[in-house]
């Protein structure tokens, strides 16, 4: 059997791996799983190259990380295995009907926010894979801002002012109503039927409420702050914790060191969402982008909807 190969993303990242040599014959191998769930708890990003396309693979990854779930959003999305849920949901932006925000007076289609998923739920998902089937010829790639370097980057003052604290998050606050964390400049000009949908699924959603920092079983501590849905901090007077939410998502845009995926056909890509934050960076309105992607369960059991006590539940961790 080939081994494994391993390599970093890049020589200035504390995060993140690329791994070559997995198929349908070395994924089954439970040596080779545990080598791949170790890099996946040690490093968070797994940028898996070489690999088939189909999607008979890419539910073979996914599944190596642990059952799939169906996306809370999931009856706002198109899924590619039908009603089979929970399954492979298409993520994808075309010219005709694509979403578009103005930054800075220019145009883009399938721009999201910094974010981690599902905030505005009481459990977030353990991570997602992803691949690509439609690349965009310019631009359309996807980042990602590990927690760990953030809460190692940030003031310490301004650490310290969110330690202990709470994140509110409203799912209405989801696409166009996003309030913290934003560019100076930037406003949504076309609003795309996918986006309405998954904004009447969120509608009679709770608020969920999250921790700013959490501490791994590792011992690390994570900055884990999302603009997506974000309201405000919870306890605090409306004004000051809005203002102290804002400061931090825009310091967090300040220190973060990202990693930014230029999708190739054959490539899969994994991130552990308990740690990072990630964005689509969106590209020109005239191009067509899509993505599909799996969604794998978890609950590091520190979340809770807003009218729920605060839990005194340990982290779970699923690998």
């Amino acid at each position: 059997m080939t081994p494994l190969s391993t390599k970093p993303l890049a020589d200035d990242l504390t995060f993140g791996v690329r791994v070559s040599g997995v198929n349908r014959e070395t994924v089954r191998d439970e040596t080779v799983r545990r080598q791949i769930l170790d890099l996946f708890e040690e490093r968070g990003l797994i940028v898996f190259e070489g690999m088939e396309r189909s999607t008979e693979m890419q539910l073979e990854v996914s599944e190596l990380f642990g059952p799939l779930e169906v996306h809370p959003l999931a009856a706002a999305n198109k899924h590619v295995d039908g009603d089979n849920l929970p399954g492979v949901i298409v993520i994808e932006s075309n010219p005709e009907d694509a979403g578009v925000i103005e930054i800075d007076g220019r145009a883009i289609a399938g721009w999201t926010p910094w974010h981690f998923d599902s905030s505005y739920t009481k459990k977030l998902c353990r991570g997602a894979v992803l691949r690509a089937i439609t690349i965009a010829p310019e631009d359309g790639q996807t980042g990602f801002a590990d927690g760990i370097q953030l809460y190692n980057a940030f003031p310490p003052g301004l650490r310290d002012k969110l330690e202990g604290k709470e994140i509110l998050y409203r799912p209405h606050l989801m696409i166009t109503n996003l309030r913290f964390g934003m560019p100076k400049s930037w406003r949504y000009t076309k609003l795309s039927p996918n986006s309405q949908k998954m904004l009447d699924v969120a509608a009679d959603k709770p608020a969920a409420a999250h921790p700013a920092i959490w501490t791994r079983r590792t011992g690390e501590k994570v900055l884990h702050l999302s603009s997506q849905c974000a309201a405000g901090i919870v306890g605090m007077d409306p004004a000051e914790g809005e203002a102290l939410l804002e400061e931090a998502l825009q310091q967090v845009n300040a220190v973060m060191t990202p990693y930014w995926h230029q999708w190739s056909p054959t490539d899969m890509l994994v991130w552990d969402n308990w740690r990072f934050i990630h964005q689509g960076r969106g590209m020109p309105v005239q191009y067509a982008r899509r993505l599909d992607r799996t969604t794998i369960a978890g609950d590091y059991g520190l979340g809770r909807f807003i009218d729920e006590p605060v839990s005194d539940r340990a982290p779970e961790f699923a690998l």
